[in-house]
């Protein structure tokens, strides 16, 4: 029977983030994620179906975390509708997603395993795809300049300078990424 605590539930769920960031998916075992959180053996399998549950899981909780807070988010909207807030915004992105390292470390490690896994590429496919339409509405309803294109341009240069910035972060200094932010904008947003 899978328990319905739902502050236990999301406790585990972030322990099998924190595993998964440090350990990888081999590493992600329903033991691993109970030392984690520090509960009794065999908590984390009162809590998820399977260990897939848990992947799928964890993957959603990541995307939930990095979620805006509604206070970003209004002030975005009250933002003028220019190049300069735009390049604001993408640094507020990046920083949100350098804020939760283990977070999206995690992500890379779900990337990997749906390779492996079609039911959970299944799930992060829809769920990227989802992020990044809800990306494109707002950008669309927004006024900011450029359009879709843009939108997964940025989205797919964005990504790898996070990868860059997290597990090499020696290769660009904080002013280097800060100005090739500033240049992916400049360049590929159109008025």
């Amino acid at each position: 029977m899978v328990r319905r605590n739902d502050e236990r539930r999301a406790a585990l769920v972030d322990a099998a983030i924190e595993v998964l960031a440090r350990e990888g998916a081999r590493g992600l075992t329903f033991r691993s994620v109970d030392t984690e959180a520090g509960v009794p053996t065999g908590t984390a399998s009162n809590y998820f179906a399977n260990r897939d549950d848990l992947l799928t899981q964890a993957g959603a909780r990541v995307y939930e975390r990095l979620r805006p807070s509604e206070e970003e988010v209004e002030r975005q909207r009250t933002a003028k509708r220019d190049k300069e807030t735009y390049t604001s915004l993408m640094r507020e992105v990046l920083g949100r997603v350098s804020g939760f390292r283990t977070g999206y470390l995690a992500l890379l490690e779900l990337r990997l395993e749906a390779t492996r896994r079609p039911d959970l590429r299944a799930v992060l496919t829809e769920r990227v795809r989802a992020d990044l339409d809800a990306n494109i509405a707002y950008h669309e309803s927004s006024g900011l300049p450029g359009d879709a294109t843009a939108v997964r341009l940025l989205h797919l240069a964005f990504n790898w300078l996070i990868v860059e910035q997290l597990t090499l972060p020696d290769v660009l200094s904080e002013a280097e990424r800060d100005a090739l932010v500033a240049a992916a904008v400049e360049r590929i947003v159109t008025e």
